[in-house]
């Protein structure tokens, strides 16, 4: 057990020796535990240099050494399912050493990528895939005459979501050979029920049981009666030893085998070596510590759950010294936690609703406070927005807390259960736009494309804090449809004014009057867009406009037609795709209105912009000062 986090590179020799599986499957079996020692030890210390995920990876050291010495990787498949895990596995792969690069630019990327590996056989970020995507390349190594083996590795938590279910009945349905492995921290699934369920699992585990259920299936099926009184008393005898915690899956078509201890590698080794061999569907249950060998992570696997890079010392005490003595600035999701808190508190009907992600919405505090008026549904986002529109319709005025990239899983739901109806939801989409170091698969890019086209619906987008507040208020207010998009982190800085203060709706604010171009604003890059308008006016080239829009839709169309008689050129800025986003709104409002200025419209180019620190992010897709100002000034010339 590690009670502290190495601050210099530990001693290594064992994992020193194994830089991929196929070195990894020459060790003898009693070496892996203390390669599993080497490699926990080595994990804390690499990702306390760079920051990143951290208690799943911990809790996973034993699994992911047991799948690779198991299973003949890359050539067999193991796919991982969101991907929080896979720090254990990309050491093993061949990355042990470009691990410091991991979630810098053009360093490793935090989530399994199959571009970075041939090892990564799917990519992650999303919840709940894995088994599905398995199931393809299960069924695609039979239809390719392939004796390929596939596992699918799933955490209790992705268990929640319906796509895994859908997985699982069709992988029952097809009866395809595949490995399912429920990495179960215990923190949503039952526990063991003691030393006789460990004991039938190894049993039920074993080659020689295997081997006698599937030759029995063979005898028996060509008497009904007996094939299911035979398959009514395998199932009652399992549920009976281990307390029903495998009923569901055997229900399904799925032989379930455990829980075991998913930290013992023999037990490990020797249950995975032979469900490798078994035909049809398996499900392998095991019991993990989120956090595991890093005593404050094990009794605190939440705070844990990732963690920022650690300063040198040096650093920390020059830190220390010259910190300023100013109030530290609100991340955007603590804004909304608070006005929610506020809400709440001036009316009954506010009832908040997050699909699994309360600490990072920000609503552990109204959570504390309004126990009975939250709801975390777990991954389920289709549930959270459809589930909201129930509430609505009844009366009630339900808050969806729910990242930008998520909101994605629940696009049908937005459509037809919440703004074909015109039902009053509010959603606080968290995330909009870039998110550094978690890369594309959590950026919010998308939204505005796909909210924008839908009837009923108002989107703002808050260019600071107050302005969020005050937008969240002005759409909660609102008797139907409304979204308010946030980044990730924090704002400018700006004074936060508590009082309701709600806002017209669809009225842009000139910020900084100019003339011949005007900078329309969407968002959290307004001071970037100032301090552009600022460099060019210094240049002596243009004294730019700059807007504050306040609303994707709707736009504000009187404050368009006035600054389009006095500027030639209309610059739209968002943290946002640009196709089908807000400066495509503004296009389409010039071309119905019969307006012929030109326009330059700047966001995320047709492409996913690849990890790397915010700031690199947004130099790279020109949505800081010096590219907001260059590509005007190459557009004017």
């Amino acid at each position: 057990m590690f009670h502290e986090i190495p601050l210099n590179r530990p001693h290594t020799p064992l994992l020193d020796q194994v830089p991929t599986p196929d070195k990894l499957r020459e060790l003898p079996e009693d070496a892996l535990p203390a390669l599993a020692l080497e490699l926990r030890e080595y994990l804390l210390w690499s990702t306390s240099q760079t920051g990143g995920h951290f208690g799943a990876g911990l809790g996973v050291v034993e699994l992911t050494i047991a799948l690779h010495y198991v299973y003949n990787t890359p050539a067999d498949r193991v796919v991982w399912d969101v991907g929080h895990q896979a720090y254990p596995h990309k050491i093993l792969t061949g990355r042990k050493d470009a691990m410091l690069t991991i979630r810098h630019k053009d360093g490793l990327a935090a989530f399994p990528l199959r571009e970075e590996s041939e090892y990564d056989t799917f990519g992650a970020g999303h919840s709940s895939t894995s088994i599905s995507a398995a199931l393809g390349m299960a069924r695609g190594a039979q239809l390719t005459g392939s004796n390929r083996k596939v596992v699918a590795v799933i955490g209790d938590g992705a268990m929640t979501a319906g796509m895994a279910f859908e997985a699982l009945n069709d992988a029952a349905h097809q009866g395809t050979d595949m490995l399912v492995i429920l990495n179960d921290n215990q923190m949503s699934i039952s526990k063991a029920v003691g030393g006789l369920s460990n004991y039938f699992s190894r049993i039920w585990a074993s080659k020689s049981y295997i081997a006698m259920r599937e030759g029995g299936k063979r005898v028996l099926q060509s008497m009904p009666a007996a094939m299911n009184f035979a398959r009514r008393s395998e199932e009652s005898l399992k549920t009976l030893v281990t307390d029903s915690p495998g009923a569901l899956f055997e229900s399904i078509g799925f032989n379930y085998v455990g829980p075991i201890d998913g930290h013992n590698l023999e037990e490990l080794v020797e249950t995975i070596g032979n469900l490798r061999e078994a035909k049809g569907p398996q499900l392998l249950h095991v019991f993990t510590t989120k956090g595991k060998g890093f005593a404050p992570a094990e009794a605190d696997p939440i705070g844990y759950h990732a963690i920022t890079k650690i300063a040198p010392v040096s650093q920390r005490v020059a830190q220390v010294v010259t910190a300023p003595t100013a109030a530290p600035k609100k991340k955007y999701s603590d804004v909304f936690g608070d006005w929610l808190c506020d809400a709440a508190a001036r009316d009954l009907r506010l009832i908040a609703i997050t699909p699994a992600m309360c600490e990072g919405s920000g609503m552990v505090r109204f959570a504390a406070e309004y126990p009975d008026r939250y709801h975390d549904v777990a991954i389920a986002e289709q549930h959270a927005v459809t589930f909201a529109a129930g509430l609505a319709c009844e009366g009630l005025k339900p808050v969806v807390a729910i990242y930008s990239t998520f909101l994605q899983r629940g696009y049908d739901q937005l459509i037809h259960d919440v703004t074909l109806q015109n039902l009053d939801v509010t959603f606080g989409i968290d995330r909009a736009g870039l998110v550094g170091e978690d890369g594309p698969t959590h950026a919010g890019a998308y939204d505005l494309s796909f909210m924008r086209c839908l009837p009923n619906l108002i989107i703002a987008a808050p260019s600071d804090e107050n302005e969020c507040r005050q937008l969240l208020e002005t759409c909660w207010q609102h008797p139907g449809p409304a979204a308010v998009r946030y980044p990730r982190g924090t704002g400018p800085g700006s004074v936060i004014d508590r009082e309701p203060a709600p806002l017209a709706i669809g009225r842009g604010v000139i910020r900084r009057p100019g003339e011949r171009v005007a900078i329309l604003n969407f968002g959290a890059r307004l001071q970037d867009a100032m301090q552009a308008a600022e460099q060019l006016s210094a240049q002596g080239d243009v004294n730019a406009t700059v807007v504050d829009m306040r609303w994707v839709k709707p736009l504000d169309a009187e404050l368009i037609r006035e600054l389009a008689t006095a500027h030639e050129l209309f610059v739209t800025l968002e943290e946002h795709a640009v196709a089908g986003g807000a400066g495509s709104a503004v296009a389409e409002f010039l071309h119905q209105d019969g307006l012929r200025n030109a326009m330059l419209m700047l966001g995320i180019r047709d492409a996913y912009i690849e990890h790397g620190s915010p700031t690199e992010m947004l130099a790279d897709c020109g949505l800081d000062a010096a590219g907001i100002a260059a590509s005007i000034l190459q557009r004017l010339r």
